[in-house]
């Protein structure tokens, strides 16, 4: 019955519409709040991703990447056939031992600092993509009051204050809870409300 006055009611209707919109003005809807936050949210994620994508490598990004990781393995393979070429011709690993020797010395400082500047680059590069777990940063805040915060969030210190239980006997030597005075430093009238029950 209720349904069918409702319905009916055209008026009801369209005042219960108006007051909605009314409410809206002082405060705001909170479905609509969460759909524009959605929406937001959808398109930060879908600017970052067009951002951070890779753009699809060519023939030419592909013959580049393999000539990077040439060097590697050459320097390595050729420092072992130096030991191997000793052994097989040592006369001919002698005279162009020699030869190496006549090459000045600033010569070889300009390869020492390609090869370098070529494997920090490289080293580098990976550095800033690789991607560093959180340190657990542990600090010490001392309080005016002498209070230190946690080393472990879990254990800070406190204990909740001993009340007595109904029906429960005090300790020996218990006398009745009072509030410390310091704790009533900055109140005047409190500190006299509890100088006055001590």
């Amino acid at each position: 019955m209720i349904d069918r006055f409702l319905t009916r009611s055209g008026g009801f209707a369209a005042a219960a519409e108006a007051a909605g919109d009314v409410a809206e003005i002082f405060t705001p809807n909170a479905t609509r709040r969460m759909e524009l936050d959605e929406e937001a949210y959808a398109r930060a994620i879908t600017q970052a991703q067009a951002e951070f994508s890779h753009a699809p490598q060519t023939w030419w990004d592909s013959l580049m990447n393999g000539l990077n990781r040439l060097p590697r393995p050459l320097l390595t393979l050729g420092t072992i056939g130096l030991f191997a070429y000793a052994m097989i011709d040592p006369p001919g690993f002698s005279m162009r031992m020699e030869g190496l020797a006549l090459v000045p010395e600033p010569l070889w400082w300009l390869m020492g600092a390609i090869v370098s500047f070529y494997f920090g680059a490289r080293e580098a590069h990976y550095f800033r993509r690789r991607v560093w777990p959180r340190a657990k940063v542990q600090t010490t805040v001392v309080g005016e009051d002498g209070w230190r915060a946690p080393r472990v969030p879990a254990d800070d210190g406190w204990r909740a204050p001993q009340v007595p239980v109904a029906g429960a006997e005090a300790p020996a030597g218990a006398g009745p809870l009072r509030p410390p005075a310091d704790d009533f430093a900055d109140n005047p009238a409190l500190r006299d409300w509890a100088q006055a029950r001590s």
